[in-house]
């Protein structure tokens, strides 16, 4: 959302960064939006109460406006969110960072099935490559995810990834290799120093944690 977006609050319309004033300090919290690969998400957060979208007495839900702020640069983000009941802070926020995963499946779109790399002409061209290209996305994302629950990874090691998993079917099926062996070992050696990469961004991420 725009930080010139109006909403409706205490009977009159505001844009959604004048609403900033009503937020006293100690309201804002220091919430994870999620796990990434280097390390959590945490952020400021807070949030405001919106008028009803249903001003009738039977009116159900809740409106709010939820506010991201960045700790570092203090970059701003808004959220128009709605709830049938009231829920806790920490509910909004982990909804919110649900966002990541979905850019994160339109960014291995792209790279690995080649979503964004049909040149439109027709409808009916682009329909074609753009449902061939989720089937081999979908088809990536089933494997990671059964290789996962099936062999889950000794420690030290991360679990097949949809990037691993086209760079293998690449290296194994799309171009053989007769070197195959090595091409399995440089697999795991990726893997193992994804793990350590990890691992590294979590511990420095503990250690400034107020």
């Amino acid at each position: 959302m725009a930080c010139d977006h109006r909403v409706v609050a205490a009977g009159d319309t505001h844009r959604v960064d004048a609403l900033l004033r009503r937020v006293p300090a100690r309201a804002w919290q220091w919430v994870s939006a999620g796990r990434g690969a280097k390390g959590h998400r945490y952020y400021d957060w807070a949030f405001i109460r919106l008028d009803d979208g249903d001003p009738s007495p039977g009116g159900q839900g809740q409106r709010w406006l939820l506010v991201r702020r960045n700790r570092r640069t203090r970059e701003l983000a808004f959220y128009h969110c709605w709830t049938p009941h009231p829920v806790a802070l920490a509910t909004l926020v982990r909804v919110a960072g649900r966002r990541w995963t979905i850019e994160e499946r339109f960014q291995t779109g792209k790279g690995l099935v080649g979503l964004d790399q049909h040149q439109v002409r027709r409808w009916r061209s682009w329909d074609r490559w753009t449902t061939l290209a989720m089937v081999a996305h979908a088809f990536l994302v089933v494997l990671a995810a059964t290789y996962r629950t099936r062999h889950p990874p000794p420690a030290g090691l991360i679990s097949l990834t949809c990037n691993e998993i086209q760079h293998l079917l690449a290296a194994l099926l799309a171009r053989p290799a007769s070197d195959l062996g090595h091409r399995l070992r440089w697999s795991l050696w990726r893997r193992r120093h994804q793990a350590r990469a990890r691992t590294c961004h979590y511990r420095r991420q503990a250690a400034w944690q107020p």
